[in-house]
């Protein structure tokens, strides 16, 4: 019989291999349907309208979807959110050409939404699966986490690049046929693979229990919101359109969004190292959120500074600008998935995260949609500015969350 610890690791991998594949077709997804749509001529405000329903299924689909990871199993959660995303590109996949503007954006919206719905039920149970398979100690559960998020956020950059060599290669439809087969093959694995009750726990049996988190997990979903919000105000529309408007291509564009994410991803990997610990897992590490957070709500402030100064190239300058930002977002989105696993009790671990997870949906939901208004206003200028008022939000409520939890994990 394999040890706990073996099995744990074995779970772990499996899991996070099957993020992966998920991750690099849903970065892929993103951009086919950015650039084919761009490409069809709409505006960045409609382009932006795309999205909308697939954050904002998010923010249910990760609410349900911890409760159902935790009533049912997380393994078979996971199931469901590949099988949730095939039905999404397939979906897509139909949409015909001879359609008009109204009816397709209706269907693309639609579809986004499907696919919406399955990456928040699969990450839900995905990170739920990590706060099992690492057990109680907290160093080994800090590196798990910042390697699955690290690694994921690699992927979807990948996933990128994919999504526009797919296009140029198999045109929309076929890309998204390939992707669909793609998860099939994980989807039977994962179904061979896991063990179908992981996870399953007794289920909060009201709303009023379901919502009812402890103090450090509602203050991180709430840091959540603007975190996520400051960041896709400025990536979802702002900046390729800035970027394109200041005589990029669409390669040398999708290249840098790519290479941004796949930056952002290792250093997530590798936050870990730059984070000291503490033996109660808390006491280090809430310092730590509170001083990344406060650094990184100065480089868009800064950012839009220079921009309204007249710099020359203000495009270099903000593409610098935006690397240094990658760096220490990176670092503090790593800091909170740990912190949330940590404030999370251990029965009702894939509740908590999905409702941190929702509060993460409900701020991309609020980051796009802003990215397309304040762009229409006051251009890249006015998107930067939102992300530094946003961030600022984001460092005081890190200055409430407790340094004591429910539970206190012993050191690795």
């Amino acid at each position: 019989m394999p040890s706990a610890n073996a099995s744990g690791t074995r779970n772990y991998a499996i899991v996070t291999a099957a993020y992966w594949g998920f991750t690099l077709t849903d970065g892929a997804l993103r951009m086919l349907v950015l650039l084919h749509f761009f490409r069809l001529g709409y505006s960045p405000f409609t382009l932006a309208f795309l999205f909308l329903l697939y954050e904002a299924a998010g923010i249910g689909a990760n609410l349900m979807g911890g409760w159902l990871a935790t009533r049912f199993g997380i393994a078979r959660m996971l199931a469901v959110g590949l099988t949730t995303q095939i039905l999404g590109f397939l979906m897509l996949s139909v949409m015909s050409p001879a359609w008009g503007a109204a009816l397709s954006v209706a269907w693309v919206v639609a579809a986004q939404g499907v696919c919406g719905v399955a990456k928040d039920l699969t990450k839900t149970a995905s990170k739920s699966a990590i706060k099992l398979t690492a057990g109680d100690a907290s160093g080994r559960l800090f590196r798990w986490v910042a390697f699955f998020t690290g690694s994921k956020n690699a992927m979807k950059g990948v996933g990128f690049f994919l999504g526009g060599l797919l296009l140029q290669l198999l045109g929309f439809r076929g890309a998204l046929w390939a992707m669909a087969a793609m998860l099939g093959v994980i989807l039977a694995g994962v179904v061979l693979s896991l063990p179908p009750l992981m996870g399953k726990a007794n289920a909060s049996r009201s709303a009023r229990e379901l919502f009812a988190r402890n103090r450090g997990v509602n203050l991180l979903a709430a840091a959540r919101v603007v975190l996520f919000g400051a960041r896709d105000v400025w990536f979802v529309v702002g900046l390729p359109v800035f970027l394109y408007a200041s005589g990029w291509t669409f390669t040398m564009v999708g290249g840098f969004l790519a290479l941004w994410t796949i930056g952002y991803g290792v250093v997530q990997a590798a936050a870990p190292a730059l984070v000291r610990r503490s033996s109660d897992g808390l006491s280090t590490e809430v310092p730590a959120a509170r001083l990344w957070s406060l650094l990184l709500a100065a480089i868009p402030l800064a950012l839009a500074a220079a921009v309204m100064a007249g710099v020359a190239r203000p495009d270099l300058v903000v593409v610098v600008g935006l690397a240094a930002f990658g760096f220490a977002f990176a670092v503090n989105s790593s800091i909170h998935s740990y912190l949330v696993l940590v404030y999370a009790g251990s029965e009702k671990a894939a509740e908590d995260v999905g409702f941190y997870y929702a509060a993460n949906a409900a701020g991309r939901f609020g980051g796009i949609l802003l990215s397309g208004l304040l762009y229409g206003w006051g251009g890249l200028t006015a998107c930067l500015l939102g992300s530094g008022l946003m961030l600022a939000s984001c460092w005081l409520v890190t200055l409430c969350l407790p340094t004591r939890g429910t539970e206190t994990p012993e050191a690795a």
